[in-house]
């Protein structure tokens, strides 16, 4: 019996094998869930229901920036499965222009479609399947770092991450008295399509595999071991808060010179 035999979950933003939603969705698949997958876009829905299908589950359409079409995927989650246990977001999207440059150099629209698109969308998911949504169910959503602390070449994406995490804590409060748990994992970098598109990435990579406590960085299957974790009932009293899964890295104050070679 694994942590989660019985319970549904809904994973969004699987893009592609590489996706830290990916990691999340084998981990609970692991653990005994049944899933639900969403898609955004044709370019990715062969992926995307390819995965479903291994993993048992389903793949369903969604567009977070559209409020026909959250209406439609909590219909259809309705119908086909009653109520839904775990509900995670892994959304994100910023114009690849406002990820360089100067943070004042951000255009409105560019702004606001980063707010929309990574953060308001988890009001708009939550507000869209609370109806189906268990009463002690959980709910977790997937940031960074970047959002309390200046990361270079992050820029807006760090600053709607902070939003997001705000978003995480007053959800916890208005759906604490069903027993809903919300919360946020901060993941620590990793290799993903969207992830590259910030200048010096492997930078990045490389200053916090040397100076992390755990010497290393942290792949999708950590951070789905973790929001398997917060799905199951071991979680029952945790909510509102941040969970690390980046080695370490978040806790360090000053950060050793790189060992070279002699």
């Amino acid at each position: 019996m694994g942590l989660l035999e019985g319970k549904i979950a809904l994973v969004t933003g699987v893009a592609n094998r590489w996706s830290i939603a990916t990691g999340i969705a084998r981990e609970l698949h692991r653990q005994g869930a049944t899933l639900i997958l969403t898609y955004a876009a044709e370019r990715v829905q062969g992926e995307v229901e390819k995965l479903a299908a291994e993993l048992g589950g389903v793949a369903y359409p969604c567009d977070v920036g559209s409020d026909g079409s959250l209406e439609a995927l909590a219909a259809r989650v309705k119908a086909d499965h009653g109520r839904l246990d775990t509900l995670v977001h892994s959304i994100a999207f910023v114009n690849k222009e406002d990820l360089a440059g100067k943070v004042y150099t951000t255009s409105r629209t560019g702004f606001a479609l980063a707010a929309d698109i990574s953060a308001f969308s988890l009001i708009a998911l939550t507000n869209a399947l609370v109806d189906v949504l268990a009463d002690g169910s959980s709910i977790m959503a997937i940031t960074y770092f970047g959002s309390t602390s200046i990361v270079p070449n992050y820029n807006v994406a760090g600053i709607v991450k902070a939003a997001l995490e705000s978003i995480v804590r007053y959800l916890a409060y208005d759906l604490g008295e069903r027993g809903i748990r919300v919360n946020a994992i901060s993941a620590g970098p990793i290799s993903t399509a969207s992830s590259r598109q910030v200048r010096d990435f492997k930078k990045m990579l490389d200053k916090v595999s040397a100076a992390a406590p755990l010497r290393r960085n942290v792949t999708p299957e950590d951070v789905g071991k973790t929001a398997a974790y917060l799905a199951s009932d071991l979680a029952s009293a945790i909510t509102a808060d941040v969970h690390f899964v980046d080695a370490g890295y978040h806790a360090m104050g000053m950060y050793p010179e790189p060992v070279t070679a002699s």
